[in-house]
């Protein structure tokens, strides 16, 4: 009966799945891993290793009321709060998110709305190195363009 052998529980090494329900309110931060389904209310900071495989999900009827910071979410609740996501964001067509967006990769659906800025972040700090590299070989430099 509760053989962790077996086929079913295979598929789930190390993914927790975490349901607020509708009928939920949560008062404080969470800490998770694995998939957070919110069809509920929280009231709290919502927090996720960048480099896990971590994601959240607000469901329509679903509120967030602090700061989120996981790698990768799909919103199409409300989101009271700044949103960073390292890896992947998805903002669905009922998505409403009062406070800034910080995000790597984003797709919003027509119909979704973002009350505050968006700022891209870059997924690594190798990918900001190469650019600070490829800028010191071009063949002038800022200054020679002020001067002339």
């Amino acid at each position: 009966m509760f053989n962790r052998g077996d086929e079913s529980s295979k598929g789930l090494k190390g993914q927790a799945h975490t349901l607020v329900s509708r009928t939920t309110e949560i008062v404080g931060d969470i800490h998770f891993s694995g998939e957070l389904i919110i069809e509920g209310r929280v009231k709290g900071n919502i927090y996720a290793e960048d480099d896990s495989k971590a994601m959240i999900r607000v469901a329509e009827k679903g509120a967030v009321e602090g700061e989120i910071c996981v790698p990768s979410a799909i919103v199409n609740g409300l989101v009271q709060g700044d949103m960073r996501s390292a890896n992947h964001l998805e903002l669905a067509a009922k998505a409403v998110v009062v406070g800034n967006v910080y995000y790597n990769l984003i797709e919003m659906v027509m119909g979704s709305e973002v009350n505050g800025n968006l700022m891209h972040i870059s997924s690594n700090q190798s990918e900001a190195k190469r650019l600070a590299a490829d800028k010191k070989k071009l063949p002038f430099d800022e200054e020679s363009l002020q001067k002339s």
